[in-house]
């Protein structure tokens, strides 16, 4: 999931870049979305708002706004000029990425024990694997910072790869809409594709990371 050019200064750089343009758009509007708790045309309109609620309704939409900010703070986080040259500055935005990635978690989780998911228990397994998945990389990139350990880096990648999961579940659903026209999708998110995608918009990238971190320590 993080390509050898990473390790190259100008490579890592541009890397970085790309990264920040396409994943911003998603943060701002899962950011705007989040703080339109109150607003009543969201309260109409949205399936993730509950009339009286009031629990499972702040847990989902704290979970917008903390994945947002998680979205947007991720690929900084790669970035080697920050982490070489301003690493005091790195520390701190790792820990607000740890902090919101637990309030994405716990929100997330929250909202699927009390709702559930509109796809159903399929989906509501693969979400709240995912929630306990980045919580787990959130407590161990910590642990491990703390103990100066080398694997701070790897729980600290894999961090990152699900604070941008969010982002690549609605970039793999565009691609699949360009390429197929919306081929095994449904509304209510019940079609085969669908059903795949609430696992595949994070195992497979964890998979791919573990395996080039397995690369890394054989050179």
């Amino acid at each position: 999931m993080i390509p050898e050019s990473t390790k190259r200064p100008v490579g890592n750089t541009l890397f970085v870049a790309v990264l920040i343009l396409f994943a911003l758009p998603f943060a701002y509007y899962a950011l705007a979305r989040g703080m339109a708790l109150n607003d009543p045309g969201e309260q109409a309109l949205s399936r993730l708002f509950h009339g009286g609620a009031a629990l499972s309704n702040i847990a989902v939409y704290g979970h917008m706004i903390a994945g947002g900010l998680i979205t947007a703070l991720a690929p900084l986080q790669l970035s080697q000029v920050l982490r070489q040259r301003a690493a005091l500055l790195h520390r701190i935005l790792g820990y607000v990425l740890v902090s919101a990635a637990v309030l994405t978690s716990l929100g997330g989780l929250m909202y699927i024990a009390l709702q559930g998911t509109i796809g159903g228990p399929v989906m509501s397994t693969g979400f709240a694997l995912y929630g306990i998945l980045m919580l787990l990389a959130a407590v161990q990139t910590v642990r491990y910072a703390r103990l100066r350990h080398p694997l701070h880096r790897l729980w600290a990648e894999r961090l990152v790869i699900l604070a941008l999961a969010s982002w690549l579940y609605r970039v793999h659903y565009g691609v699949w809409e360009i390429l197929t026209g919306g081929l095994g999708s449904r509304d209510d998110f019940s079609g085969p594709f669908d059903v795949i995608q609430v696992f595949a918009f994070y195992l497979p990238y964890l998979a791919l990371h573990g395996w080039l971190w397995r690369r890394r320590g054989l050179r």
